[in-house]
């Protein structure tokens, strides 16, 4: 009877309490052993040292004021003063159409608008001059006049008058393009044509991967679609395009452009050395695109050919409506990893005088003011191009969850 009642006793304790989880993970990843444990050690320690260091160096050290005192120069060099209408009228434009793209779509593309709107609304608050905050300003409300203009043309949400919007807002998109190289640039008449285009800053390196980006995708699907092509012709020319532009360092390809090519051709039809570089950077990235896209195209399997076919599609639109969008969606981390890399080898303008944002930097550095403000430069330098660079990879990152790439 007594042994039936301490098994009962025993079997009716309550469980032991269970660890926490943190200190169950920090147990088993970080402290598994003593060996994993003095690797931890050290290099929390070692991280310690160097946060504390940077962060020393940040706060009592480094001379930040270099920053709001040339940024005209470093996001736009030598841009004339005046005419520095033309640059906030693009943004405004942009930020127009993201805002009516953001009311037509909404889920990312409205999260994206209201991100933008808040940088400006903070950079708005920053100690600039009162001029250039209420330019800066501008923008937030550029976006919201967009996503008005959206609602009212979409009021009653009629299936008809949204199809007319988008139809429309489309169109706004393409043309936004070529109009907005014309406003920053200029026509010779009534736009006068701006100077000096070499030594645009940051906007140089904005423009040369916006040109490069809208340019090698569509060259690169090209490509790839005529390697594959069944015409001998086509098929050895993309090949040994591609090849040959992937043998190649793009940095000798910018210095043939930048000296070569003026040799070759009459001074009559030369090109800008701005326009050259783009058009070198762009047919760069085309042949990386074109393997890429490649890739996507050699995934999709014999069967949707097959089916393409037995419903009545010719080749042509076989490949644009069934083969071409599922090779875009399988291979859109690749896309978007080499529009980050296009946009950071913009940086490599500098090596052919054109004064792109990391060049620009070092005239700051000719001024005996700001003599020793290197680290301070670079800093900024970093956080710009990193802040980009990351936000063009976490769209990437939702379009891949809303299309379900790699989900089965």
């Amino acid at each position: 009877m007594n042994g039936t009642n301490g098994l009962a006793t025993k079997n009716q304790l309550p469980p032991p309490t269970e660890r926490i989880p943190l200190l169950r993970w920090l147990k088993q990843n970080l402290f598994s052993s003593g060996f994993n444990a003095v690797l931890t050690l050290a290099a929390a320690t070692l991280i310690v040292v160097i946060v504390y260091g940077l962060l020393r160096w940040a706060v009592t050290d480094a001379r930040w004021d270099v920053i709001p005192a040339n940024l005209k120069l470093l996001l736009v060099g030598t841009y004339p003063p005046e005419l520095l209408w033309r640059v906030w009228a693009t943004l405004y434009t942009i930020a127009f159409l993201l805002g009516g793209s953001a009311r037509l779509h909404g889920g990312l593309i409205r999260r994206v608008a209201t991100a933008g709107s808040a940088v400006a609304i903070a950079l708005a608050l920053l100690p600039f001059p009162l001029a250039t905050r209420g330019w800066i300003a501008g923008v937030a409300v550029a976006a919201a006049t967009g996503f008005g203009a959206a609602a009212l043309a979409t009021l009653g949400r009629s299936p008809r008058r949204t199809k007319v919007a988008r139809r429309v807002e489309l169109v706004a998109w393409v043309l936004s393009f070529p109009v907005g190289l014309i406003l920053l640039n200029g026509v010779g008449g009534a736009l006068p044509v701006v100077e000096g285009r070499n030594t645009w800053g940051f906007m140089l390196n904005l423009l040369g991967a916006v040109v490069g980006i809208g340019l090698s995708l569509p060259l690169g699907v090209l490509l790839a679609l005529g390697r594959k092509s069944r015409l001998p012709a086509v098929r050895w020319v993309c090949t040994a395009y591609i090849e040959l532009i992937r043998g190649v360092p793009l940095i000798s390809l910018l210095f043939m452009a930048s000296i070569m090519l003026q040799l070759l051709l009459p001074a009559s039809i030369r090109p800008d050395l701005v326009v050259r570089a783009m058009v070198t950077i762009t047919a760069f990235s085309a042949a990386y695109m074109a393997e890429n896209v490649r890739g996507g195209l050699q995934a999709i399997p014999k069967g949707q050919y097959e089916a393409a076919y037995a419903v009545g599609l010719n080749g042509f639109l076989t490949t644009i409506l069934i083969i071409l969008p599922q090779a875009l969606r399988a291979v859109i981390p690749a896309i978007v990893g080499q529009f980050i890399a296009l946009f950071k080898d913009t940086t490599l303008f500098g090596f052919i005088a054109i004064l792109e944002l990391l060049n620009i930097s070092r005239s700051v550095l000719g001024n005996l003011e700001w003599r020793g403000t290197i680290f301070e430069l670079y800093v900024f330098i970093g956080v710009v191009f990193w802040a980009l660079c990351y936000s063009m990879s976490y769209v990437s990152r939702k379009i891949e969850r809303s299309l379900g790439v790699g989900v089965r």
